[in-house]
């Protein structure tokens, strides 16, 4: 009979090592070698290689008998790691940000007192040979002990509470919107045309309609009787588009995405009540500019509110009722940033500074300028250069939520009459519209920086003022031109 397979809880507790021991010697033998003439940044330093199940602990050698020691991922296990680094005068750990397992050992291993370097796995990818936990967790506290790792930015505790909570209400939206898209398939099969008299079947008719078919009522006129009379369609077109089959089937289908419907509003309910707390408890930031003339915390209009919110539309996936929350949330961002980018920057919406606090803060003193600003948001061009010449343009894929934020502000500026929308339309003019979204994005994250770091607001000058220096940009290359070939430009 088969000798049953231990857990790793079963394992670590009757203290068996990993297999391999050979490969494990090899590279203890490797990584003891003489000197590589480093300078070294962290002399006690520890590396872990993070796991689902167990995580592999490597400590420097000769202060402990067995310098990597393998631990399981419960608490108790984790309280155990971190009594055994204090014991050996450990004071940095470096580890991977692997999934969300690394967050169970950071929460634990910094209340004792231990410096934690999170690090891109992308930086430790290319180990030479054949790759093993034993093998990683002590080539990442060698690389960590020369200070060639660079630390992953991790926001405060308020903020990370925030993000939690912002990046669950995306996604009660997203699949709100999901339920949406299930009620125009049911209807559609129905034959019960309702999105050819209106546009988004969310609103109020369209929820009220839907509701009445839920309850029975089937006659087309007494549906119609029940849109908002600020529709654009007429009557007769609500009567004509809600003549349907009525196939038992297909309503008893629909009644589930309602339901789920409804229920996913409730969530974001108890999101924004959740969400409004953990705002209160960040810090003031309406000082921060008191030194300035112009102060840049007024509020908007009602006008200037309108006409923000028609360029946040495309910021989610759902209607703009559900985009942003129930309670005044640019008066909370313009207390915590200590100014009004909404009002600043055209573009720039209550749903693009939330995304953009949620996931790093109001402080964006780790980024020393706004080039490194935008670089490590993925939105600056990235270039392989050699002997001066550029070989190729890297465009590598990220998910990243702030980029993303900026480049949906970017695309409301399409049909904005301002200095931004004329600089958009001439970028996709000039580039094409993929190249020209990044680029726009790129300018907003930059004016982002610049107002929220020194306060310096953007005045926006109009599009008449753009059109007035392309065509001062255009006559002077123009004129540039004729004068290398010996002619000279003269006006018509």
């Amino acid at each position: 009979m088969a000798e049953r397979k231990l857990s790793t809880f079963e394992r670590l507790r009757k203290g068996q090592m990993p297999r391999n021991r050979r490969e494990r010697r090899e590279i203890e033998r490797r990584l003891n070698a003489p000197d590589p003439g480093l300078e070294i940044v962290y002399p006690d330093a520890a590396g872990i290689d993070v796991g689902q199940n167990s995580h592999h602990v490597c400590v420097p050698p000769g202060g402990d008998p067995r310098p990597v020691r393998e631990f399981g991922c419960w608490t108790q296990a984790l309280e155990e790691m971190a009594q055994w680094l204090r014991s050996g005068r450990i004071r940095t750990v470096v580890m991977q940000s692997t999934g969300v397992y690394w967050m169970g050992v950071y929460d634990v291993l910094q209340p004792h007192g231990l410096e934690v370097h999170l690090v891109d796995a992308r930086a430790t990818k290319n180990v030479p040979g054949r790759k093993s936990d034993v093998q990683e967790c002590q080539w990442r506290m060698k690389l960590d002990t020369y200070g060639l790792l660079r630390q992953c930015f991790l926001p405060a505790p308020a903020v990370h509470a925030v993000r939690t909570v912002w990046r669950l209400r995306e996604q009660h939206l997203r699949d709100a919107a999901r339920c949406i898209q299930h009620m125009q398939k049911a209807l559609t099969e129905m034959n019960v045309q309702l999105h050819v008299a209106l546009s988004d079947i969310s609103g109020v008719s369209g929820q009220a309609i839907i509701r009445a078919i839920l309850a029975g009522q089937r006659d087309p006129k007494t549906l119609a009787a029940l849109r908002d009379p600020r529709c654009q369609a007429s009557e007769e077109e609500f009567v004509a588009s809600l003549q349907g089959n009525w196939k038992p089937d297909v309503r008893f289908e629909l009644q589930p995405a309602v339901d789920a419907y409804d229920f996913y509003h409730q969530q974001l309910a108890r999101c924004d009540q959740q969400l409004r707390i953990y705002l209160k408890l960040m810090p003031d930031g309406t000082a921060k500019f008191h030194s300035l003339s112009a102060s840049p915390v007024e509020p908007l209009t009602r006008e200037a509110k309108q006409k923000k919110r028609r360029g946040q539309k495309a910021l989610m996936p759902s209607p703009k009722t559900e985009a942003e929350p129930e309670f005044d949330l640019e008066q909370e961002l313009v207390r915590i940033l200590g100014v009004n980018p909404m009002s600043s920057i055209d573009g720039i919406g209550v749903v693009t500074v939330m995304t953009v606090i949620s996931e790093v803060g109001a402080d964006l003193s780790p980024w020393e300028t706004g080039k490194r600003w935008v670089s490590w948001r993925n939105l600056a061009p990235k270039r392989d250069v050699s002997g001066g010449k550029v070989i190729r343009h890297v465009r590598p894929k990220h998910n990243n939520r702030i980029a993303n934020a900026f480049r949906l502000g970017a695309q409301s500026l399409q049909h904005k009459d301002s200095y931004l929308g004329a600089r958009f339309r001439y970028l996709v003019a000039k580039l094409g519209k993929p190249k020209a979204i990044k680029a726009m994005a790129r300018y907003l994250a930059c004016l982002y920086y610049r107002l929220i770091t020194k306060g310096q607001a953007f005045v926006d000058q109009g599009a008449a003022v753009f059109e007035q220096k392309r065509r001062q940009r255009e006559l002077a290359s123009l004129e540039r031109r004729a004068q290398n070939i010996g002619y000279k430009v003269v006006a018509a």
